[in-house]
């Protein structure tokens, strides 16, 4: 019996056991994006591994990263390197839906595995969704949800769009005027605009004269942040418009101040202040990058952590076994809890936050006033609804 044993314990199962693992955080560090996930998700990456370290059995995890600056080709020549030359197990991140939709494209031709955190659209787990691809931290149907309904119901009823005018823009103008119809609302226009322009004056001029009660920002990071200032300047909060980040993060708030930012009504999948665990995660955070995390940061740490754990479990880096273990183990740490759907999408609580005035925070970073919990089971779509045509 014990030589049987030795004999199974050194087959080709044990052969299998990974003793290396090599994981790719791919987004933009110099761009519109940077402060979004940019070098903070990296960190995030790396104190995952040092938190999961002990529970590995001596398996090597290197981190590596690349700056795809936003563009899909770019992006898609580095996956490749990384998965076909480099040896990269698992890619995470990938910000820009542009980006994230053409690397999952070559993810599932690979058969590796990718999780996508900082892109929005919802396409991921939809029509483009992948046996090997995996949404993490939020994505436009949660956004709308949360900030879109939210407006409606406090009196903000008829929309005018500010669109970045390429993929995620258009998904999270589409998720939210469909939310914004549906509740009673109604869309009077868009208009949509380069990725990291300058100069918003014309297409705030339009949004200006539609007379709209909302004008939805359909757009993220630095473009954010400049649409919110220009937007003071040209008058259309003084005039009486309400202005509606629908992907604002804390690293934008951070970016505008609260001068600026105060009064906005945005969704997000965490808060460093949110309860005594992400409270913790947050220190560690800030420790090593002197600031606070924001959905993205967090959720990239999540990813890392969920990854290696399934490696582990499975002993083996085959793909197909390792997203066996992450669809079939609920997920618990310091970003979320909730479960995985067969089409890779996590469901998870979000949160629906107003940002503080001056006088209302107590310190740096406090910036969040909390108005409500999003259930993960209404703010995501059902792998039944959600067009995916996986088996299972």
């Amino acid at each position: 019996m014990a030589a049987g044993l030795l004999t199974v314990l050194s087959g080709p199962a044990a052969a299998q056991a990974p003793t290396s693992v090599k994981i790719g955080v791919l987004n933009d560090q110099s761009g519109v994006y940077a402060d979004f996930g940019g070098k903070w998700s990296v960190e995030a990456a790396k104190l995952a591994v040092e938190d999961i370290a002990p529970e590995l059995g001596g398996i090597k995890v290197e981190i590596v990263s690349a700056d795809h600056q936003n563009k899909p080709d770019i992006a898609s020549n580095i996956a490749r390197q990384w998965y076909d030359v480099d040896g990269v197990d698992m890619i995470t991140e990938l910000t820009t839906s542009s980006v994230a939709l053409a690397v999952q494209d070559i993810t599932r031709q690979k058969k590796k595995i990718n999780f996508v955190v900082g892109a929005a659209t919802a396409r991921l787990t939809g029509d483009a969704c992948s046996p090997y691809g995996f949404h993490w931290a939020y994505d436009t149907r949660s956004l709308a949800v949360g900030t879109g309904a939210e407006v409606v119901r406090t009196g903000g009823d008829t929309w005018y769009f500010l669109t970045a005018d390429y993929a995620f823009g258009h998904q999270l103008e589409k998720d939210t005027a469909d939310i914004v119809k549906e509740t009673g609302g109604k869309v009077l226009g868009a208009v949509r605009h380069p990725l990291n322009t300058a100069d918003f004056s014309s297409f705030l001029l339009q949004a200006q004269a539609s007379g709209a009660k909302i004008v939805g920002l359909a757009n993220a990071g630095l473009d954010t942040i400049n649409s919110v200032k220009q937007a003071s300047e040209f008058g259309l909060v003084s005039g009486g418009q309400r202005l509606a980040g629908m992907l604002v993060t804390l690293a934008e708030i951070h970016g505008l101040g609260l001068e600026a930012a105060q009064g906005l009504v945005l969704t997000e999948g965490y808060y460093w202040d949110l309860n005594d665990r992400s409270r913790a995660f947050a220190k560690r955070f800030q420790a090593r990058t002197g600031r606070q995390p924001n959905m993205v940061h967090a959720g990239t740490y999540s990813t890392v952590l969920t990854y290696l754990k399934a490696v582990k479990a499975a002993g083996t880096k085959d793909a197909d076994a390792v997203t066996r273990k992450i669809h079939e183990t609920p997920v618990d740490d310091d970003f979320a809890t909730g479960t995985v759907l067969p089409n890779g999408r996590f469901v998870h609580d979000m949160y629906l936050f107003q940002v503080k005035t001056p006088a209302e925070s107590k310190g740096p970073w406090d910036y969040y006033k909390l108005l409500g919990t999003i259930p993960g089971e209404k703010a995501f779509f059902s792998f039944a609804d959600s067009g995916c045509k996986l088996d299972g």
